[in-house]
Formats: structure tokens, sequence, C-alpha cells
């Protein structure tokens, strides 16, 4: 039987869970790293050759390490009992209902997690740690739970903080070298055990240590700082668009100040995932629980941009296709929030096929790594009561096997992911051109085709950011 250094359990077998402790284990290999979820079908995917999601990397690493000392478990009760450290990597959605609704976080399952925990284990001491993304404080939450669910035992606890700083489709290159590590405390000696763990493949360097209340608001500023950044040149990309200017050279231009860089600068539809959103929302409402009004509405800015920028994307299609696409057939490509993941979670593509599908199109849909499901899922989760939308959701949606196949006979395409299988080295454009319906229009909410070469093969092409006409407006101000 193995001697193991540490004995790691991780609550959760999501998006952050399983890559983290896969990457764990496949740096510290006298480590044992065992991932417990109550879902059977999702520990049954990652205990198989399809996994539950689509990473870069990802099955390289699980693959590697699965049945030496990575594992996955419905069954929590004797790995919750052994293990040093426990991680709770589970789900914090923005609450649907009640106080809070829209902008809060809902720490229903944090709070289960930590109860169990408390249920099981009934000595000994264990190191929990919080790596769902919570709000500032919900470490004093669990550590009251725990307290409070294990007064007749025996067992001991201390809270840490480690959020995770993964970018979905480069989480596993993230982990294997990140920017730096981040552990919140107030016990050393705590802190020192998880600084062990990283300390496997990380410098020392790289792994700050603060309080617990400096590390859980770290984290959602810096999701802040990055989506401020993206509705921030979409922004400007409105502009570009009314003079002339071309935002990927504005963007350049600005990203080559030292002080601004060049990250994060790309105009797009709007930013989507897990993270962002609800992160800026949580700390909207953190704001305004505080008193900060000021401060809750500046950031609420941010998404409110984000929520323009798509909403102007989709009537552009509209107005552009001579205000109407009823019964029209639109081309989709790319249906997740980024390329290199299968993740849909606040997909602008979400938002931008509702609101054409409210307008009547036939949406053929492709995209390489969403099932089916999931994407119908996501579209009648959008539409909530709405029966007409509902109906056309049923009626008006064919998904696609390929790029050509969805591109074929339609009026528009429209790209809403910049996978570089949509890029002109890959798709044949002239190709796609001779198949549609003319005139074809081709819209481009990623901003990678050069709009001039889609011009010359015929299309009436449109891009975030750049003017669909050259524009020769002398602007006068008046003084106010």
């Amino acid at each position: 039987m193995a001697e193991w250094d540490c004995k790691i359990c991780c609550i959760g077998a999501g998006y952050v869970g399983g890559p983290t402790m896969a990457t764990i284990a496949s740096k510290a290999h006298k480590i044992k790293v065992t991932v417990v979820d109550l879902n059977q079908a999702r520990i049954d995917q990652w205990n198989s050759d399809s996994l539950p999601i689509y990473e870069p990397g990802l099955d390289e690493v699980v693959k590697s390490r699965r049945g030496k000392n990575l594992f996955f478990t419905t069954k929590d009760e004797d790995v919750l009992k052994e293990a040093d450290i426990i991680f709770i990597s589970v789900n914090t959605p923005t609450k649907i209902h009640g106080i809070g609704k829209g902008k809060a976080a809902d720490l229903k399952y944090i709070e289960s997690a930590a109860r169990r925990i408390a249920t099981v284990v009934t000595e000994g001491h264990k190191v929990v740690v919080e790596k769902s993304t919570v709000p500032v404080r919900c470490s004093v939450a669990i550590q009251q739970v725990l307290a409070s669910c294990s007064k007749e035992t025996n067992a001991t606890f201390d809270i840490l903080s480690n959020p995770e700083f993964l970018a979905e489709g480069t989480a596993i290159r993230d982990l294997q070298a990140p920017d730096r590590v981040l552990i919140g405390g107030e016990k050393q000696a705590a802190i020192d055990k998880l600084v062990n763990v990283y300390s496997e493949w990380v410098d020392r360097s790289k792994i700050i240590t603060t309080n617990l209340w400096s590390s859980e608001l770290s984290k959602l500023v810096a999701n802040a700082f990055l989506a401020q950044r993206i509705s921030s040149i979409n922004s400007v990309s409105a502009i570009c668009e009314a003079t002339g200017a071309n935002v990927n050279e504005v963007a350049d231009a600005i990203g080559k100040d030292s002080r601004i860089g060049p990250k994060f600068l790309q105009a797009s539809v709007g930013f989507g995932g897990s993270c962002f959103q609800k992160d800026i929302l949580n700390l909207v409402y953190l704001a305004h629980s505080l008193g900060l009004r000021e401060v809750g509405d500046y950031w609420n800015a941010v998404v409110e941009m984000n929520n323009y920028q798509r909403r102007r994307f989709s009537e552009t299609i509209v107005r552009t296709m001579f205000d109407t696409v009823t019964d029209k057939k639109i081309a989709i490509l790319g249906f997740a929030f980024k390329k290199d993941t299968g993740d849909t979670r606040e997909s602008s593509a979400i938002t931008v096929c509702g609101q054409l599908l409210e307008d009547g199109a036939q949406l053929h849909i492709y995209d390489p790594k969403v099932s089916k499901e999931q994407l119908i899922f996501d579209l009648k989760c959008h539409a909530g009561d709405n029966q007409y939308l509902l109906n056309n959701i049923d009626k008006k949606i064919t998904i696609e096997k390929s790029s050509l196949d969805a591109c074929k006979g339609a009026h528009a395409v429209v790209i809403l992911t910049e996978w570089d299988e949509f890029k002109v080295d890959q798709l044949d454009y002239n190709e796609v051109f001779k198949t549609m319906t003319k005139p074809a229009f081709l819209f481009d909410g990623r901003c990678i085709l050069p709009q001039d070469e889609m011009r010359r093969i015929g299309f009436e092409a449109f891009s975030i950011g750049k003017a669909t006409k050259p524009h020769h407006t002398v602007y006068q101000y008046k003084a106010e």
C-alpha cells in the first residue's frame, strides 16, 4: 500500500475541481487526490475515456494519474475522514430568488458541503479550503457551520481561501505554470500545509499569502478588472463603427503603452463564462450592502455595457438584413462562450440567438464542442416562460455537423465564437459564399476575419468595431 505524504479530498467535480485536482495529482505523485461528487453520471464520465468537460491537455493529465494517485467517486465518507486537506469546489450561482436575487451569490451548495464535512468528520484536524468563488467573509460562515455542527465531536478545522484564476481553454497551462497562487488564512500552520502542496511545482515566490478576506476579495476584483477592460474596448468599438475608426488599430495603439498592455483588448460581441458576470454582480451586491452605492453602480455599468453590446450586435444583424430576418436561414458559427472549451455559461451566443429567434429567424447552428442537448437547454432557460420563443426553439433550430453544412443556402453567417476552424486559413469562404442565398451577409462578432477580403469575395460584411462604409463626416461640437 502506498505511503502518502498528504491526502486531499475535493468536493465538486466541475470545471474547477476536476482540472485542479488532476494537476495536483500529476505534479505531486506522493499526494493522494480524490474528487467526490453526488452526480453519479459525472463521476462515471471522469472515470471514462469521455471526460465531462473539454479542456486542451486535460485528457492526458487525467489518464496519466487516474487510478494511481487520482480517484473519482460518489462515496465521500471514508475519503473525507482520511483527508488532511478538503477543498470545497462547488457551484456558487447568482441567486434567482429572494434577497439579493440577480446579484448575490447563492451559497446553498457551500453550506451543504460544510455541513456534510461536519457530519462525517468527527475526529482529528482538517484544513478546509474554499476553492469556489465566494463573497467576502464567506469563510466566517463556513467556520460557523463547521463549529456549530461539530460541537459534540473531537474534530477541529482551519479555513483557507485559495481562489482559482483559470481561463477556460488554457486552464491546464494556467495550473501548470500559474502567474500566482493565492492562499488566504489566519493560521500559519494551515497556510504552510497548502503552500507545501503547491510548492511541488510552483516557485515559492509565486505563492502569495494574505488574510482570508483579502484573498476572497482579490478573486472578485481580478475578474471585475478583466471584464472591465473588455467592456471598455467594446464601448470604443461602437464609436469606431460610427466614425470610421478601426477598433483593432485603436486597441493595438493603446496596448503598446506599457501602463495599459495588450491583453483583454479584443473587441467582441461580449464576454461570457461562469465567472465574469457572476463575480461582478457579487461585487456590486457587496458594495451596495456596505452602503457604497456609487461603487456598486460603477461596477454594474460593466455588466450593462456587456448587455448593450450583445443587443447592439443582434439589432445590427436585423437592421442590415432589411429590418427583417423572419424565416431567413442564418448560420450560427460557434455557441461556446470562447474557443477551446465546450462551456456555454453566460455565452453571448445565447442572447444573440434568442433575439434572432424572437424575430423569427431559422437558425442553423454549428459548434465543434457544444452538444445539441446543452444548446437547447441554454436557449430554453433563456426563454423562460416566453411561449413564442420556446415554440421557435423547437421549430426553428437545426444543429449542423460542419460549418459548410450550416452555411449552405443561408442568407447570413454569424460568427459568435472565435474557433480557429472559422478563420480564413481553415474555412474556404469562397466556397461558403457560393452556397449562400444572395445577397450574402456576414457578421463577424469576434473580429477574426479580414473584412476587406470578405467584401472582395462578395459578402455584405460587418465586423464589430469597423465601419461598414467609409466615413467622411465632419463633427462640430457646441459648447454646452
